[in-house]
């Protein structure tokens, strides 16, 4: 009689177990089911910039049908797809203009930001015009500011979206390396072409420290984009460009779908 109650007891509480696990898995499962639209947030990496075919209704932000987050959309069809990433934005102009399409349904969120906050054109500008003391200078000055105060920029923008999209995927996506080295390259020295790849480097590493503390997935780029750099010969990156200087140092379309939509499909 007491091993028949046991046999009974050990059965029911096996079969409520089995029950709460299934019942978790089925709320896991429609909750995943119902979060399936796809926001696509950033600066100019994510918009597009320098891949063309920039959609009209865009405007000055440059949003490319072969930009990566429309490669994606077009790819995976989601059930919803709104892509505010704009050429230019720092890290208050995704809190201030971006993030409104972010809610409960959105499943998949991509975001590039902090080149533009750190002074990437500028360094750019300088290192080109000016000699490699006065480049060494003011990229000093942005990774004193990428160490010191970027992070705390990143942690907002990263708190905000989870507050809004609570059951969204983030993907924060980084910076490729811009320069080959060890190889006969007109324009920048090789020590200018090192210090930048070495900020793009420290760059890379804070804002995957700060996705990471957010829980959220780094996505690196620079696998893929190794030997497409400038100076590769086979390079999947604008050089100076003085016709078009706001494509300058930005991915081509095959930088796009060769280096970035990879990257994000890797980490979805």
């Amino acid at each position: 009689m007491r091993r028949s109650r046991l046999v009974g007891y050990l059965s029911s509480v096996l079969l409520a177990a089995c029950a709460a696990l299934t019942g978790a898995a089925t709320a896991e499962a429609s909750g995943s089911a119902a979060a399936t639209g796809y926001v696509a947030l950033g600066d100019s990496y994510s918009s597009g910039v320098g891949a063309g075919s920039y959609t009209s209704a865009s405007g000055d932000c440059k949003r490319s049908t072969k930009a990566y987050p429309q490669l994606w959309a077009n790819a995976n069809s989601p059930s919803s797809f709104d892509f505010t990433a704009c050429a230019g934005a720092r890290t208050g102009d995704v809190l201030a203009g971006q993030l409104t399409p972010l809610s409960g349904s959105t499943g998949l969120v991509s975001i590039s930001v902090g080149g533009n906050d750190a002074g990437f054109a500028d360094v750019m500008t300088t290192c080109v015009l000016q000699s490699d003391s006065a480049c060494l200078s003011r990229i000093d000055t942005a990774e004193s500011y990428v160490d010191s105060t970027l992070p705390g920029k990143l942690d907002s923008v990263y708190t905000a979206i989870r507050g809004k999209a609570p059951n969204a995927r983030v993907v924060v996506l980084g910076y490729p390396r811009f320069y080959k080295l060890g190889t006969t390259c007109v324009g920048l020295s090789e020590t200018k072409r090192k210090a930048i790849n070495d900020a793009s480097d420290l760059l890379n590493t804070k804002v995957a420290q700060r996705a990471a503390a957010h829980g959220f997935t780094f996505a690196d780029v620079r696998p893929p984009f190794t030997g497409h750099e400038l100076c590769s010969g086979s390079a999947w990156l604008h050089s100076l460009n003085v016709l078009n200087v706001g494509e300058s140092y930005h991915p081509t379309a095959a930088g796009q779908s060769g280096g970035y939509l990879p990257a994000l499909n890797s980490a979805t």
